[in-house]
């Protein structure tokens, strides 16, 4: 497909019976009008004057279907739930190309109608449309980027709000329904914002992602990470390459001895840094630290979400609130108890978030294994109870005999200020999720987070927890994501794709 001149007439609609067809066009159609709106701009940025306004249009995707009937009713997506027409916009092909192509395989092979693609009527703002490593800030002149909006659209919050995997988004049944949780403007705008944030490409995010609120997390996880990619490491694991903040790149030098290593580090760690252990698939491990609170917990998890990992879990701190528990010992999250408050509105706490028994048995199995205990042994390592998460890192200092009933209602065995937020999140996008947190501190109890007494805790304890972290979500990858990907977390309104 050559360039498309906006000035001329629209393609027309083509419909697929074949997926891989389907994604095709997807890609030509967005090469072109991507390629349209940068070269445009790349003018304009030389001081030309262009004579009109340039404006390109993301593809989209669409399926209509007068039947009721599908042919696999095990899985929880790939199906539209009603007769119906449903129309998704697509963005970034090159990152989601193999994610697009399962959703159109399921949808044709469910439904066995035609997919049909072609030019939507939604245009591809400026900013997105140069990707997450050019901005119009940074290549034009105050006098020109004042103006700016005046050839080119400009992000518009009208299309990248959450009414769809919030469960607000009604239209009459005659209109077109969403065939997807995002818009690609919603997608385009989550990956401008990853970048910015963890300082590395959303090409390098894997599909199973750890977060973290410690440093001392991050260092194992490098430790780890260059230890896989040495020549005497061994290319059994099935990782390529690591990647650190500045998309700095280590290659798994047993499958290249000679390769090196590419990428310049920042001048300063970003507000939440990124480290990814990849695999060819896209299946390896993202790890980022989130940093403390509720807020950022569900910053990077709104953006996390538009790719589509396949499972999320916090790995992290917390206060014992029991007499019984120790130092060092895990927590099981099976329920939570949000006071957290940054997600009231989107998703009301009313709203019980289930314990996914895929996630929870891995994770157990992984400390088992891990740790080299099991059975009747293996409570005296770990409990499984009630988090309850809380906004205010201050909470000692409140009525204690408020807090104790609380808690005594809750039955909460720990508390801390993450662990709600990553699994609300990981419902509200239906993102698998879990929470496995190590007590260091137990102020109810005399044992207050000293700086002594935590540098000797963090020692001692964040290696086994982090490669507990790996080897869950190695075992959650290993089981079938089929599996993973269970109906607890779909409505009875939603939408085909994952």
């Amino acid at each position: 497909m050559s360039l498309i001149d906006m000035s001329e007439p629209r393609p027309v609609p083509t419909r697929f019976t074949d997926a891989a067809q389907a994604l095709a066009e997807v890609r030509a159609i967005y090469a072109g009008q991507s390629a349209y709106l940068v070269g445009r701009f790349k003018e304009y940025v030389r001081g030309t004057d262009l004579p009109r306004r340039v404006r390109g249009f993301y593809p989209y995707v669409e399926i209509s279907t007068t039947s009721h009937a599908r042919l696999d009713s095990r899985i929880s997506y790939g199906f539209v739930l009603a007769p119906g027409t449903y129309r998704a916009t697509l963005t970034r092909p090159d990152l989601f190309g193999d994610y697009y192509l399962k959703q159109f395989e399921l949808l044709l092979t469910n439904h066995k109608v035609a997919l049909e693609v072609g030019l939507s009527n939604r245009p591809i703002p400026i900013h997105f449309a140069l990707g997450e490593n050019m901005h119009p800030e940074a290549n034009l002149d105050p006098a020109r980027l004042e103006v700016v909006g005046d050839f080119f659209d400009l992000p518009e919050l009208t299309y990248v709000d959450d009414a769809v995997p919030n469960g607000t988004y009604f239209l009459p049944t005659a209109n077109r329904q969403p065939l997807a949780l995002f818009t690609a403007a919603r997608v385009d705008l989550s990956l401008q914002r990853l970048k910015h944030y963890t300082a590395t490409g959303p090409d390098h995010f894997q599909q199973f992602v750890l977060f973290t609120n410690y440093q001392f997390y991050v260092d194992e996880f490098v430790r780890l990470g260059h230890a896989m990619m040495a020549a005497e490491g061994g290319q059994d694991h099935g990782y390529t390459a690591f990647v650190e903040p500045g998309n700095v790149v280590t290659p798994n030098r047993t499958l290249d001895p000679d390769a090196v290593s590419t990428g310049t580090k920042p001048p300063r760690l970003p507000q939440m840094p990124a480290y990814h252990l990849k695999r060819a698939d896209g299946a390896g491990i993202t790890l980022i630290n989130i940093g403390v609170g509720p807020s950022n917990a569900k910053t990077i998890t709104d953006h996390v979400a538009v790719l589509r990992p396949h499972a999320w879990l916090m790995l992290g701190h917390c206060a014992g609130l029991r007499g019984s528990q120790k130092l060092g010992d895990y927590v099981l999250a099976h329920a939570y108890v949000r006071d957290d408050h940054v997600l009231d509105d989107a998703l009301p706490t009313w709203v019980p978030l289930p314990a996914l028994a895929e996630v929870q048995q891995a994770l157990e199995s992984a400390v088992a294994q891990v740790a080299g205990v099991s059975g009747y042994e293996l409570k005296a390592l770990m409990q499984t109870g009630t988090v309850a998460t809380t906004d205010d890192r201050n909470w000692e200092l409140k009525d204690q005999k408020e807090l104790v009933a609380r808690f005594n209602l809750s039955r909460a065995i720990a508390l801390d200020m993450e662990s709600a937020t990553i699994a609300a999140n990981g419902y509200r996008f239906r993102v698998p999720y879990g929470t496995l947190l190590c007590i260091s501190d137990k102020p109810m109890h005399g044992n207050l987070k000293l700086p002594g007494m935590a540098d000797r805790f963090y020692r001692e304890r964040v290696d086994q927890h982090l490669k507990i972290g790996v080897l869950t979500m190695e075992i959650l990858r290993d089981g079938g994501l089929e599996r993973l990907h269970s109906r607890k977390l779909r409505s009875f309104s939603e939408t085909a794709f994952r």
